[in-house]
């Protein structure tokens, strides 16, 4: 069995970053499926931010427990979804519970929906 599970959280380094992409050693969210995580080099995460006064479209509030042993109340940033190398991931830091993953799995939904649309001529 693979040490990294989809819902925990883990310190990762995010740098180097450009743009708007997260930067820094940073919580992360592990939202890949664990059938894909032992045969990948790849995880995919989920940054999470103690800016809770930003709070987006989308974001989820996680506020700090035993379980996730978070320092402060933070967000789950839903639409910086991002894969890196496992060499990334520095220390395990907790988990979140399953209604929390479910409410990160549906805003993944909204935010990767794909609908069809007939072009006007059709």
């Amino acid at each position: 069995m693979s040490r990294f599970q989809q819902g925990q959280i883990w310190l990762v380094n995010f740098d180097p970053s450009f743009g708007h992409e997260y930067k820094k050693v940073r919580p992360a969210l592990i939202i890949q499926n664990n059938k894909y995580i032992e045969d990948s080099s790849l995880l995919t995460v989920i940054p999470i931010s103690s800016q809770t006064t930003k709070l987006a479209e989308l974001d989820i509030l996680l506020n700090k427990d035993s379980k996730n042993r978070l320092i402060t109340d933070s967000l789950i940033k839903t639409i910086q979804i991002s894969s890196f190398d496992k060499r990334r991931f520095i220390k395990l830091v907790g988990t979140i519970n399953e209604e929390t993953m479910k409410k990160v799995m549906n805003n993944i939904q909204i935010f990767l929906e794909y609908k069809r649309y007939k072009s006007q001529g059709a």
